[in-house]
């Protein structure tokens, strides 16, 4: 994708998160009558701001700096750092003035707001595709210089266990929380002995790195279609063919197949196929073919674009099931809460060192590649990607960190154990030390990002 799609679905993806974490704070703020002041998708930095409307007490507007957002409340001490209530004795609409417990549900309304959208997100993606599952019976493919050919797996092994426990689909062998658990390590089946790998305790860090997970399903060269006139077609080949070597050199997936091709444009090739007659009225796999079919070698030379003419049958078996409302809702929330475990056990490891922080941490470059990368390979991707990144904002936010919603949070808990205000100098000082860290510590990222991209 191109810089401006990249920056197009990057502030797409800020503004959804960032109008339902406000949203969260805007809406308990009302419900317990607090006056807001101000709503802001985008911060307006010396006043500079696309658009404003007044509606009633509350200004909302969208400002200059795609960076964030806030819901100014009357009388609380945040980032804007105003200070013109505090000689002023508590007004009933201001936020210093209601019960510590209303102030609490307000600090965490941001939170929860996309802690919601993304258990939303997940339930419609559920109930509108349903769940797919695909057998461990098919072995793995690993990419060379993969984090998984790294640990020592190869392509042909069948996954058994992960962490000594069954797996029956790829969906569980590759669930997410795996990859943030203490350890890891995986039982396979290879040439008929089953062999136990462990994953490096930084594999997260290896993952993101090489930017692809490394492993999948083996998808076997079966040829769907022949098409006429091409180089292919011309030599003979015929539709439901394996494709089993290539110049000699065995192949098993049809990323290995096209690669060679692709390489070798204007180049003779001597592929090695087996095509079986006996097919009418059974299943095209590519186990089939190797039992029944006939062996053929057959020279043909790739076209200056580097193809010969053929497509791929897709013959990796999945069991696809739809799912009712209820049952949708109960997926969305497992799946949540799995992804809220995960992103808690991977900020833990980031923090005790176990995965390298400027690998495993990304600012607003990683954030607007990720998302033009998921929006170019379709809607259901994309969203998958504002639900993890909704969560890992709700997981940041709630952190005890002056200056986030987790800071306030603490600092009003506080409040409500003395039962005393504390002194309104000392909460300003706490605002301006952690607005002082976060802006150095997002300086940081940002130069990462750059240096890193």
């Amino acid at each position: 994708m191109d810089v401006l799609s990249t920056i197009f679905f990057f502030i797409v993806a800020i503004f959804i998160l960032v109008t339902a974490h406000e949203l969260g704070h805007f809406l308990t703020a009302k419900l317990f009558g607090m006056r807001v002041d101000k709503f802001y998708i985008g911060f307006d930095f010396f006043d500079l701001r696309l658009w404003k409307k007044k509606i009633g007490e509350t200004e909302y507007g969208l400002g200059l700096f795609p960076l964030g957002g806030y819901v100014k409340i009357a009388g609380m001490v945040d980032e804007s750092f105003d200070t013109n209530f505090q000689s002023d004795e508590p007004q009933a609409w201001e936020f210093r003035a209601k019960p510590v417990w209303q102030r609490l549900i307000v600090l965490a309304g941001g939170v929860g707001m996309n802690i919601i959208l993304a258990i939303v997100i997940f339930i419609g993606i559920t109930l509108a595709i349903g769940e797919s599952r695909t057998s461990v019976n098919n072995p793995a493919f690993i990419e060379k210089g993969s984090a998984f050919a790294t640990m020592g797996m190869q392509t042909g092994d069948r996954l058994q266990l992960a962490n000594g426990k069954p797996v029956t689909s790829w969906e569980e062998a590759l669930a997410p929380e795996l990859f943030t658990a203490r350890s890891l390590n995986y039982t396979l089946l290879r040439d008929g002995k089953s062999i136990t790998i462990e994953a490096p305790s930084n594999i997260m860090s290896s993952i993101n790195a090489q930017k692809s997970l490394g492993i999948r399903p083996i998808v076997p060269p079966v040829i769907d279609e022949v098409l006429k006139n091409m180089p292919a077609g011309n030599a003979g080949i015929l539709p439901g063919g394996l494709i089993t070597a290539i110049n000699g050199k065995a192949v098993s997936d049809w990323t290995e197949v096209v690669g060679i091709i692709s390489l070798n444009a204007g180049k003779r090739l001597t592929l090695t196929w087996q095509h079986s007659k006996n097919t009418q009225g059974k299943k095209i796999n590519a186990e089939t073919i190797r039992a029944e079919g006939t062996t053929f070698v057959t020279t043909v030379v790739p076209n200056p674009s580097g193809k010969i003419g053929i497509s791929l049958k897709q013959t990796v078996e999945s069991e696809h099931r739809k799912l009712s409302l209820p049952e949708s809702i109960v997926s969305g929330i497992n799946q949540t809460w799995k992804m809220s475990a995960m992103t808690v056990q991977g900020f833990v490891k980031i923090f005790t060192g176990q995965e390298d922080f400027r690998k495993s941490v990304g600012g607003p470059i990683k954030i607007a590649k990720i998302a033009s990368q998921s929006a170019e390979q379709g809607p259901v991707s994309f969203l998958y990607f504002l639900s993890m990144l909704s969560i890992s904002l709700a997981i940041i936010n709630i952190l005890p960190v002056p200056a986030l919603d987790g800071g306030q949070f603490v600092l009003n808990a506080i409040e409500g154990i003395i039962h005393r205000e504390i002194p309104f100098a000392v909460k300003m000082r706490i605002q301006q030390i952690g607005m002082m860290l976060l802006l150095a510590l997002f300086a940081y990222i940002l130069f990462n990002d750059i240096f890193n991209s």
